[in-house]
Formats: C-alpha cells, sequence, structure tokens
C-alpha cells in the first residue's frame, strides 16, 4: 500500500493528483466515499486536469477532461458526454483509515 494523504487533505466535492513512480492518477471525495482514478482520458491517453488539482467541472459533481470536454460519473467513471461517451476511467483500488488515504496494489505482484 501507498499511502497518498492525510483524509483532512481531500475535502468533500474536491479533487487532488498525484504521481506514484509513473502511475498519474487522481481522488476524488463524493458523498464520504473516495474514489480514484489513472489520470488518462480513454479517448485521447492524455492527463484529464489543465491546473493543479482540478479534474472536476464547476458543479463539482462530474469529472472533466479539460483537453476536450468529455463529462464522468464520479462513482463509476463513466463518460456520459463527449467524444468517449460510453468508455470508462480506470478506477484504481484505495482505502480509507484514520491514518490517510491508501492507494492498494493492482495485481499480487504489488504493481501499479
Amino acid at each position: 500500500m501507498i499511502r497518498l494523504c492525510s483524509p483532512s487533505e481531500l475535502a468533500e466535492g474536491q479533487s487532488r493528483g498525484f504521481l506514484v513512480d509513473s502511475l498519474a492518477l487522481f481522488l476524488v471525495r463524493k458523498e464520504g466515499t473516495v474514489y480514484a482514478y489513472r489520470n488518462r482520458c480513454p479517448h485521447r491517453g492524455i492527463n484529464l486536469h489543465w491546473q493543479t488539482d482540478v479534474f472536476l467541472d464547476d458543479s463539482a459533481s462530474l469529472i472533466r477532461c479539460a483537453t476536450h470536454g468529455a463529462l464522468f460519473l464520479i462513482d463509476s467513471g463513466e463518460c456520459v458526454a463527449g467524444p468517449c461517451a460510453g468508455q470508462v476511467l480506470q478506477a484504481l483500488p484505495c482505502q480509507e483509515d484514520a491514518q490517510g488515504i491508501w492507494l492498494m496494489p493492482l495485481d499480487q505482484t504489488n504493481e501499479y
């Protein structure tokens, strides 16, 4: 497991980006639940954000690709508008406890 941040560093309705080794990812907190996704748009394979830690639309209810405006549901990563409609962001396993928000291994070899 890799500790990404403390729980207090990801407020409700906020997002935050990280780089773990060569894996770009981001976290979003919605209704108390933390979601982790690879920072990669399924349409072009580029990072989603254009400013540090800005992954959400103006209403903070959807994840937005800053390059072409695709919108994704926070709780599933499904694209609901834009050129990649129907595709999904790659979800990453994470866990939260009192000590932090943790990135969990993707497979049994502990690789990401």
